[in-house]
């Protein structure tokens, strides 16, 4: 008796091309609509000025006493602190930028695929906020204190806020990128690209890497190098033990289920 083909998951599920398109659009202009209302909200409390002022204390704490940031463009006092405050406002709705992301892409993924996908979603919002809060918190006031104990006493510090603003806006993205090291592991592994033990062999070279491109993107200070070199280093390992048991819980059923029918060895 010949056995019934298995029904795909996702069979009937396909629609047209326009249809995707619009749910795109739709999924775009919720995300635009979140991201306005976020900065609605911080524009009402704390306001562009109280923002600014949080985005600039880890520095100003380090300045010598009566030393202030300038502003050396005419518009820079009113540009500088919208953009601030544009920019908490897309971490703000990050979650629920991503949660659209997710929706988009749910209905064609297999069940199985879904089990690695949202956790997938949630961890990297999770590990970005944490790259930019290591960064704001560790990061600047340490590189603040390392570059004002070695500046001359004849030099008065004063910091113009447009390149201080895109000073920071970098480190932000660089520290939060480098926290994405753990998913990118997962995915390259779950998508059989690496494997888990050729992950653990080129542990050095990543650690080699690491170095480098933290000497490459960040200011030529000791304390910022180490600061994202150490925790890609540690996040590697931290996505290798993460990818091992995930690859087990995501398996496909047939996949599973080839492998519970293989002999013991």
């Amino acid at each position: 008796m010949s056995e019934a083909p298995k029904k795909d998951e996702l069979e009937g599920s396909e629609a047209p091309f326009v249809s995707h398109l619009i749910e795109l659009r739709d999924r775009l202009v919720r995300a635009v609509i979140a991201i306005a209302i976020a900065f609605a909200l911080l524009a009402f409390w704390p306001g562009p000025a109280g923002l600014y002022d949080l985005l600039a204390a880890p520095l100003v704490a380090h300045l010598p006493k009566g030393a202030t940031l300038i502003a050396t463009n005419v518009i820079s006092p009113v540009l500088v602190p919208l953009k601030i405050t544009l920019m908490g406002a897309l971490m703000l709705a990050l979650p629920f930028v991503l949660y659209q992301l997710w929706a988009f892409v749910a209905p064609g993924l297999y069940s199985h695929e879904k089990r690695l996908m949202l956790p997938l979603v949630v961890s990297s919002t999770v590990l970005f906020v944490a790259g930019v809060a290591f960064c704001y918190f560790l990061v600047i006031p340490g590189m603040s204190k390392f570059i004002q104990a070695f500046a001359p006493a004849t030099i008065t510090a004063a910091p113009d806020i447009e390149q201080y603003f895109g000073f920071v806006l970098t480190l932000f993205l660089v520290f939060g990128i480098a926290f994405e090291v753990p998913i990118a592991v997962i995915v390259l592994a779950r998508m059989g690209v690496v494997t888990i033990e050729q992950l653990r062999k080129w542990r050095g070279y990543f650690i080699v890497g690491s170095f480098i491109v933290a000497a490459v993107v960040t200011p030529p200070d000791v304390i910022s190098q180490l600061a994202l070199a150490i925790p890609m280093c540690i996040l590697y390992e931290v996505g290798i033990i993460a990818a091992q048991v995930l690859i087990k819980t995501t398996k496909a059923p047939e996949d599973a289920a080839e492998a519970g029918d293989k002999p013991a060895a």
